[in-house]
């Protein structure tokens, strides 16, 4: 059992009114350090088509000050094949938020178990959600390690502890890469094959902590591969502001695949829609909004037929939005017709708002449409199959590390443009056996997968050592069942292949 730290006043020496004048009034101990706790079971499972017998283990890792004092305990949740191999590739994922918990990874795509919901963007409904057996996990190619760092699931900052210590690009980059560190040793696993991935802003934080990783003169740890799953790097495409186009620029192609999913655009495949809105996106469209007011009338108008076309929304709509349609705006109209909104994380997902007149949408089908059935998932596995003890509540989602995050990067200045790209360009030209792979899906808002392409083809990124792969699903694409196939085997030859 976790127990709260107790903090201890030292005993005052009072016998005397001088004595209370020679010492403190009072003097406080350094915290006590938590109770941790690791719990660990053996299973076995087919996966992959191979029976594996695994370990199973759920540990609180301590961080500590310079000066030895509690900071902060990350949980690690390790499957680890029996009888353990050192020459196994060993795989650390992580998901993003920042503040999102590794339950989507772990339950959902690569995990020994997952939680059944709708394969069809259907809403998950009421529990129970069966917990199933999962073929596709990972565990036949790769020992698996999901990291959650503090803020999110069952870890969590002691108190006393400055947030700022951990909730931020570079503070959060140095604690996972001090937890992966610390298992390596533990597990005596340095000269394993090492792979780092991540989710959404995971993949962010894998950017960072590789950056840690092979940064470090002294302890530097070689890695194999990077996987990219709904990727988020330059965050100057992210939302829209006066004068920045980049955003609208690089969601288009995600409109005309939303658009050809409900029928609002033709074409013969999701995948040839896409293409020519990367196309109109990068050519005709940049160029149209960079001239912004100096735009002739005649292009106006031909650009605004073809964005008509391509993302189904009116002439008029468009020209009322002065072409520069948001997402939030988007999400709304498209099947306003319908009385239905689309989904931010998955643009399949429809749902109903209190009423249709408004702007933007109520809220995202495609986020409550599954969250309850992994959110029971992930507290039955960790308490009830691997016995983990805690009063805390697993954070999913938690509030904590955003409301503090720091975004900046030291040495950038104020206000810089983020962007962490440059540093997988670094760790692969500065480490020639490593490969990224990169996974999007066409109806994902959240990261559109044309901002993942801009962002990974600029200088200084080794463009020979990039795998693209596309799902046809949106944000956690392994919801539909034969993408979280595809994922798995995709990713199962990028481990093979080193």
């Amino acid at each position: 059992m976790i127990h709260r730290i107790l903090v201890a006043t030292a005993a005052l020496a009072i016998s005397t009114p001088l004595a209370a004048q020679d010492k403190p009034a009072a003097e406080k101990s350094a915290p006590a350090a938590p109770e941790l706790q690791t719990q660990t079971r053996e299973m076995s499972g087919t996966f992959g088509g191979q029976r594996i017998a695994y370990s199973a283990t759920i540990k609180e890792n301590l961080l500590s000050s310079e000066k030895g004092q509690p900071e902060a305990v990350i949980i690690t949740t390790s499957y680890v094949k029996q009888p353990r191999d050192a020459s196994r590739p060993v795989f650390f994922l992580f998901n993003g938020g920042p503040g999102s918990g590794s339950v989507w990874l772990q339950m959902g795509a690569f995990g020994p178990k997952r939680v059944a919901i709708p394969s069809d963007a259907k809403d998950d409904g009421a529990p129970p959600y069966p917990l199933l057996d999962n073929p596709d996990s990972l565990l036949d190619v790769a020992d698996l390690v999901f990291i959650d760092p503090p803020g999110t699931g069952f870890s969590y900052l002691t108190e006393g502890t400055d947030p700022k210590k951990y909730y931020g690009l570079e503070a959060d980059a140095s604690a996972v890469a001090t937890v992966i560190r610390r298992w390596l040793n533990d597990n005596g696993r340095w000269n394993s094959p090492k792979y780092l991935g991540g989710e959404s802003y995971g993949t962010t934080r894998t950017a960072m902590v590789a950056r840690e990783l092979e940064g470090e003169t002294y302890n530097d740890v070689g890695l194999n591969g990077l996987v990219l799953i709904s990727t988020i790097l330059d965050f100057a495409g992210r939302e829209p502001t006066p004068g920045n186009e980049m955003a609208y620029i690089v969601t288009l192609p995600n409109m005309a695949a939303a658009a050809y999913y409900h029928d609002k655009a033709q074409a013969p495949s999701v995948e040839a829609i896409v293409e020519e809105a990367r196309r109109f996106a990068i050519g005709p469209y940049a160029a149209a909004l960079l001239k912004g007011q100096d735009l002739p009338d005649a292009e106006r108008a031909a650009v605004r037929a073809e964005l008509s076309r391509l993302t189904g929304l009116s002439e008029t709509y468009l020209e009322n939005a002065d072409l520069r349609v948001t997402s939030q705006r988007f999400y709304k109209e498209l099947l306003r017709d319908r009385g239905q909104t689309i989904g931010r994380l998955d643009a399949r997902y429809t749902g109903r708002d209190f009423d249709n007149a408004g702007e933007t949408p109520d809220n995202d089908p495609s986020f409550y449409g599954i969250d309850a059935g992994y959110t029971a998932a992930i507290n039955s596995w960790a308490r009830d199959t691997l016995g983990f003890e805690t009063t805390r509540e697993y954070q999913s989602i938690g509030s904590e590390p955003g409301r503090n995050w720091e975004w900046s990067l030291s040495g950038r200045g104020r206000g810089a443009y983020l962007n962490v790209a440059p540093f997988i360009g670094q760790a692969m030209r500065q480490n020639s056996g490593l490969r990224t792979f990169v996974a999007q899906g066409y109806y994902d808002f959240a990261t559109p997968f044309f901002g993942a392409e801009y962002s990974l083809n600029r200088t200084g990124i080794p463009q020979d050592r990039i795998e693209w792969h596309y799902y046809d699903a949106g944000h956690m694409m392994y919801v539909r069942d034969e993408d979280r196939a595809k994922l798995s085997s995709d990713i199962r030859a990028f481990i093979r292949a080193r």
